[in-house]
């Protein structure tokens, strides 16, 4: 069975963006880049909302000649050579190849994925996380927290979801990020939950 994942780069209070919706904060050296690319390797397919996605389709068109470092253009290959699959409700054309639309996101059609999928899953995205998250489908999380606190704004892990952790690695870049490894120990509800975007 594949595994969902979960990966967010977070400032140390735990948000994905500031207040004023910006993240260039959270750029990724070579160093956390590279470790990035390995980690997302193995992912067969890539789960995101409307707004996740719109910022990640810049890898499809990267160029892969010399005009971008060797670390974009790797990351660029592992991002195209995976299946996406978009959740919105008001999203009409796509602008990726190996990409479908899905209207709503069905924790029992996600069940079934992990069940048939040869490869992992990554869920992208706090928004759409926090559905995954909510109904136990996420079996683990990548946290790679910048050394920088924002104060606000769209925080990388949802209010009012219990999930125990067990801690599985750790590791300090000289950036100084910090990536923590979880596995969750969430109960699958069996819930559908729906997400309009």
């Amino acid at each position: 069975m594949a595994k969902l994942i979960y990966s967010a780069i977070a400032s140390l209070d735990g948000y994905i963006e500031d207040t004023s919706g910006k993240f260039d904060w959270a750029a990724p050296d070579d160093e956390v880049h590279a470790f990035i690319n390995d980690l997302e390797r193995p992912v067969g397919t890539y789960l995101y909302g409307r707004r996740m996605y719109e910022t990640m389709v810049y890898w499809e068109t990267l160029s892969t000649d010399a005009d971008h470092d060797a670390v974009s253009r790797d990351y660029a290959a592992v991002w195209r050579a995976a299946e996406k699959v978009v959740y919105s409700r008001t999203l009409q054309s796509l602008a990726s190849e190996r990409t479908r639309i899905e209207r709503d996101f069905d924790a029992v059609e996600i069940r079934h994925l992990k069940a048939t999928s040869a490869s992992d899953i990554s869920v992208g995205g706090p928004e759409l996380a926090a559905h995954a998250l909510a109904a136990g489908l996420v079996d683990e999380c990548h946290l790679f927290l910048h050394p920088i606190v924002v104060g606000g704004g769209k925080r990388a892990l949802p209010n009012h979801v219990r999930m125990p952790l067990e801690l599985l690695a750790e590791r300090r870049f000289t950036s100084g990020v910090v990536h923590l490894h979880y596995r969750t120990k969430c109960r699958d509800t069996s819930e559908r939950v729906q997400r309009s975007g």
